[in-house]
C-alpha cells in the first residue's frame, strides 16, 4: 500500500468520523442538561443552608477578625442565598439559565477569591505537588495523625469501611469548577428541548 493509498482511505475515515459526529448532535442537549442538573443540587443547598443558618452566617461574613470582614453582612447573606436559590430554580427549569450564570458566576470568583484563595487548589487535602500548599502540607500531616490516633484507639476498619478518611483543605477547586460550567451555560445556553428558554425562543422569537 502507497502513500497516495494511505491518504484517500485517512480522508475517507476522516470524512465518515465527521459525518458520525454531525449525527450526533441529535443529543447535544444532554451536555447543557447535565451541567444544569449538576449545578442544581449545589446552589441549592448552598442557599438553603445559608437562611437556615442566618445569623451564623451573617457573623461570620461581617467579622474582621475570624470571618470575612464584609459591611453590611446580614444584606450580603440574603442576596448571597437568594441568587443560589433563583439559580438552582432558574437551571433546573432551563429558564433564564444564560441570565442567572452572570451573578452565580460572580458568587463564586468572590467566594474563590475571598474564602478558598489562600488554601491553594485542592479541595481536599491529599498527596503533595505543584498544587499543594503549606496549608495542605499541614492538613495533610494532621490527617495522618489523627489516622493514627484512630487506628491506636477507634474501630479504624469500621470508620474506613466506604471510603478513607479526608480533610477538608478548602481550597478553591470546586469553585473554580463551579465557576467553569457556569461560564460553559453562558455561552451555549440551557439546551435544546429540555428548557424553558428553548421553548419560549422557538414560541416567540423563531
Amino acid at each position: 500500500m502507497n502513500l497516495n493509498n494511505i491518504l484517500q482511505k485517512s480522508i475517507v475515515w476522516t470524512k465518515a468520523a465527521v459525518t458520525g459526529f454531525d449525527k450526533v448532535k441529535i443529543l447535544d442537549f444532554l451536555a447543557p442538561l447535565a451541567l444544569r442538573l449538576y449545578l442544581v443540587p449545589v446552589f441549592w443547598m448552598a442557599g438553603s443552608k445559608k437562611f437556615s443558618n442566618f445569623s451564623s452566617t451573617a457573623e461570620w461574613f461581617g467579622n474582621e477578625e475570624w470571618g470575612l470582614g464584609l459591611p453590611a453582612a446580614p444584606l450580603l447573606v440574603f442576596l448571597v442565598g437568594f441568587i443560589e436559590i433563583l439559580g438552582a430554580i432558574l437551571l433546573l427549569l432551563g429558564l433564564g439559565a444564560r441570565l442567572i450564570s452572570v451573578p452565580l458566576m460572580f458568587t463564586m470568583a468572590i467566594a474563590g477569591y475571598l474564602v478558598h484563595w489562600k488554601n491553594g487548589w485542592l479541595a481536599i487535602a491529599e498527596g503533595s505537588g505543584i498544587f499543594a500548599t503549606d496549608r495542605t502540607i499541614g492538613a495533610i500531616e494532621r490527617l495522618e495523625q489523627a489516622k493514627s490516633i484512630l487506628q491506636q484507639y477507634g474501630n479504624y476498619d469500621w470508620l474506613t469501611e466506604n471510603g478513607s478518611l479526608v480533610i477538608l483543605n478548602n481550597g478553591i477547586e470546586f469553585a473554580a469548577t463551579y465557576f467553569i460550567m457556569l461560564l460553559t451555560l453562558f455561552f451555549i445556553g440551557g439546551g435544546r428541548y429540555v428548557s424553558l428558554d428553548y421553548w419560549l425562543r422557538k414560541k416567540y422569537f423563531s
